[in-house]
């Protein structure tokens, strides 16, 4: 089934495309404005899938094949559904020297799912990254956007608690 058929059959999706498209419409240069294309389409999405990369690909003139090395390449871009909230480890240098690790470990084992997956009640994914910017609060956990510094595994409940 292509995209114009599958639009015809789901009406919200049909509104989410027509919003992208209508954002797109607007820019004053298209040229040079991928990621942007690509953050708003993930804020209406809650992820790109394939429908969404060709879309866009389509919509700004630019390769498949830019589009696809742009979402794999920055982590903040996903390719599968995410949880309603996201939980960011961060295991840069600083943050693993600091105890990271062990913060780590205790999400996982809270949340019951590793990096890159998402809880079976849809309430969390978990993110992990070599370094999110804040080395002097290390170790780090980004909750969606809140940064929490200085954490430990003693803190993981009360953090997640927060946005149960």
């Amino acid at each position: 089934m292509n995209l114009e058929d599958h639009l015809k059959e789901n009406p919200e999706l049909k509104k989410q495309f027509d919003a992208l498209d209508a954002y797109i419409g607007e820019l004053a240069t298209p040229e040079g404005s991928l990621i942007n294309v690509l953050h708003y389409a993930q804020e209406i999405f809650g992820y790109l899938p394939d429908e969404v990369l060709e879309f866009v690909s389509s919509r700004l003139n630019v390769p498949r094949s830019t589009v696809y090395g742009v979402v794999t390449f920055y982590h903040f871009f996903s390719r599968v559904p995410k949880g309603r909230h996201t939980v960011t480890v961060c295991l840069g240098t600083a943050c693993y020297v600091r105890g990271g690790n062990a913060v780590y470990e205790k999400v996982m084992r809270t949340l019951g799912i590793k990096a890159g997956e998402t809880t079976q009640d849809g309430r969390f994914s978990l993110d992990l990254v070599r370094c999110v910017g804040a080395c002097g609060l290390a170790p780090v956990v980004v909750i969606d956007k809140d940064t929490y510094g200085r954490s430990t595994p003693e803190k993981v409940a009360t953090l997640l608690n927060k946005y149960a």
